[in-house]
């Protein structure tokens, strides 16, 4: 049997059949089981921040896994609470912090303990995604996820991203919580508007609500700054919530919900819980990656590298280019999905978020050649593309 076959009468058909085995990865290339070689500009889906086999992240896990593997919260170790004091100063705020094991599971997190506000009512965005468990797809906009599974918990409003006067309108004295994700990842790389942020924070003080960013898929420097609502458009704004995953662990799986000031003690012993969450070895890589990403710099090189990628990448099939940072979306003239096609065939690991719109998300240690090379292909792709249109 070859691998697909065996992959198709062996797990769930919930991602399709892959288009590759892959088996090693360094850096920001990867190689496939027939031992061809790619440049990663997926990363995992903003994963592997260190991109594969970073010796930090193979040592941090290593040491701590031949210390202390796992404890459970009856419990906690060293590396926990460092984890935790290493994100409220890079957040510049106090409060409290719960570790999970998952972008959805730090939501689920969140959407419990905005209920501790005794109100029910939360305020998305379109185009928001937040997880496909019961909890954070209530809070996903696209149907197509949401409504083989409802009724699904809560009552959300969904507001178009971007628009200051739709939240307004949306918000009242009875909202819990405004969630947003500083620039939306999987609606195509969105970028709001300089002040939506700062008229965010100021429609949840009006209302007594809380101001809840998601930045599972931004944060960590994937923009260029540790956390993107850091970023000039975000004018200082500080959330009362702020939820990480993705590129935390370097690949290594962990999810953060942060309660800022007093929403950060809403919960009490007995409120919520993980088996896992928490564990010093997801603890240890994470403040590797905190560690290297600070020591090499590397928060100024995905600025530096996403604006080579984004001056480099114009074509007359490219309608246009958005992002911050190493989180880039190029909207297309031709079709996306026959485009990542092609880039496989190139070389190269991207990602289509719709019919005609890619995604790269390659790790913060991408090189210059690395970059460039997918410039050079880039014409080359875009006309494999269109040929098999």
């Amino acid at each position: 049997m070859t691998w697909q076959q065996r992959y198709e009468s062996s797990l769930m058909n919930t991602f399709g059949t892959p288009k590759l085995l892959l088996a090693r990865g360094e850096g920001c290339h990867v190689w496939d089981s027939d031992g061809r070689e790619y440049v990663d500009f997926l990363g995992g889906i903003a994963v592997n921040s260190l991109g594969h086999a970073h010796p930090a992240v193979v040592a941090a896990v290593t040491t701590q896994l031949q210390t202390l593997g796992h404890v459970s919260n009856l419990f906690t170790s060293e590396p926990q609470i460092a984890l935790a004091e290493r994100l409220l100063a890079l957040l510049g705020a106090d409060g409290r912090v719960f570790v999970s094991n998952s972008g959805a599971e730090a939501n689920e997190a969140a959407f419990k303990l905005t209920r501790r506000t005794g109100r029910t009512h939360v305020v998305a965005a379109e185009g928001g995604f937040h997880g496909r468990t019961m909890g954070a797809l209530a809070l996903t906009s696209k149907a197509a996820y949401r409504e083989p599974f409802e009724p699904l918990p809560g009552t959300v409003t969904f507001v178009p991203y971007g628009d200051a006067a739709a939240l307004a309108a949306a918000v009242t004295d009875e909202t819990a919580a405004v969630l947003l994700e500083p620039v939306q990842g999987e609606a195509g790389v969105r970028v709001p508007p300089d002040g939506y942020l700062s008229a965010a924070r100021r429609v949840c003080d009006d209302h007594g609500a809380l101001l809840w960013l998601d930045e599972v898929q931004t944060g960590i420097g994937r923009t260029g700054t540790w956390f993107a609502h850091q970023l000039a458009s975000g004018q200082g704004v500080t959330p009362d919530i702020m939820t990480l995953a993705k590129g935390l662990g370097g690949g290594f799986p962990i999810g953060v919900t942060i309660g800022v000031g007093a929403t950060g003690a809403l919960f009490e012993p007995g409120n919520h819980g993980t088996t896992f969450g928490g564990n010093p070895v997801a603890c240890a890589a994470a403040l590797a990656v905190l560690e290297t990403i600070e020591k090499d710099g590397l928060l100024d090189s995905a600025s530096a590298l996403g604006k080579t990628l984004r001056d480099g990448l114009p074509d007359p099939r490219v309608v246009e280019i958005r992002g911050e940072g190493l989180m880039i979306g190029l909207e297309l003239s031709v079709d996306a999905p026959r485009t990542v096609s092609a880039a496989l065939d190139q070389g190269f690991v991207i990602n289509a978020t719709g019919p005609s719109t890619i995604r790269l998300l390659p790790p913060l240690v991408l090189t210059d050649a690395d970059a460039t090379a997918l410039i050079d292909a880039w014409p080359r792709i875009l006309d494999a593309a269109e040929r098999s249109s």
